[in-house]
């Protein structure tokens, strides 16, 4: 496996997560990867061949190969039929709907293609161009260029969505929602409208998230015991750890680190 990120320019510094690329050789014998929500929205690419997201323990769609990942609230599963490259853009979690006019609730728990959500000759010259292009130095100027006329005003980031993201970033998602508002009941009811409309989940959840994958890269690091790693990513005990750990990657912490379905997961947090 190969998993590499890139940062986007300064123009689009505020919205853009990372550009990643992801290539896996073919394996026949493949297993199902479990996916781990992760707060943001992606904008991916398939360029090698189909990729199947299950939706249900048998039954699977072929993913869009153009496609807006939106935010998913659980754990789901893909299993490549062959070999893998894909060209991604991992959006902040509120920035994708500055980009689009469909509601970003409407894009959750689901695979999107892009010609749903821009115009048709626009998303066709889009994927043409970002297959055809010679490499990921080239990807990334050309989707940079689509989204920055896409941006039709970049000052437009609501501010209260913004910072109340980049507050729950940087207390790695131990902070609640009243304590950003002060407990103002009617800033509360605004924020969480806001959250809905330019998010698609709750700042509760996406808390959750947030602390999950700080969780995550402690684990995976093997950096300290399990009482030790909820101790520092602030869950009340060891108990609510574990119970917010199944809830959002559906296994145990110490089943992850070996359950072979998670080998994906655990790359993305290394």
């Amino acid at each position: 496996m190969d998993y590499r990120k890139f940062s986007p320019s300064e123009n689009l510094s505020s919205f853009i997560n990372c550009f990643w690329t992801l290539e896996i050789t073919a394996d026949k014998n493949a297993a199902k990867q479990r996916i781990v929500p992760d707060g943001c929205i992606e904008l991916a690419f398939i360029l090698g061949d189909d990729i199947k997201r299950y939706t249900s323990e048998h039954e699977y769609i072929l993913q869009p190969r153009a496609m807006v990942l939106g935010q998913t609230v659980s754990p789901f599963y893909i299993q490549p039929t062959g070999y893998v490259q894909t060209f991604a853009a991992s959006f902040f979690p509120y920035a994708f709907s500055h980009f689009i006019s469909e509601p970003i609730k409407n894009l959750k728990n689901q695979e999107t293609s892009i010609y749903e959500l821009f115009k048709h000759d626009e998303a066709t010259k889009l994927e043409s161009d970002i297959i055809q292009a010679r490499n990921t130095s080239q990807r990334i100027e050309i989707l940079e260029a689509f989204l920055l006329h896409k941006l039709s005003d970049p000052q437009r980031i609501e501010h209260i969505v913004k910072t109340t993201v980049d507050i729950i970033f940087a207390q790695n998602g131990d902070i609640s929602v009243n304590a950003i508002t002060k407990s103002n009941l009617n800033n509360r009811r605004q924020l969480e409208r806001k959250f809905l409309d330019l998010v698609g989940i709750s700042p509760k959840h996406l808390s959750k998230l947030v602390r999950l994958q700080s969780a995550l890269t402690l684990l995976i690091n093997r950096e300290d015991n399990l009482t030790n790693i909820a101790y520092k990513s602030n869950y009340y005990d060891q108990s609510h750890f574990i119970k917010d750990f199944k809830a959002l990657t559906g296994v145990s912490p110490r089943a992850f680190l070996d359950d072979e379905s998670m080998t994906l997961s655990r790359l993305f947090y290394k």
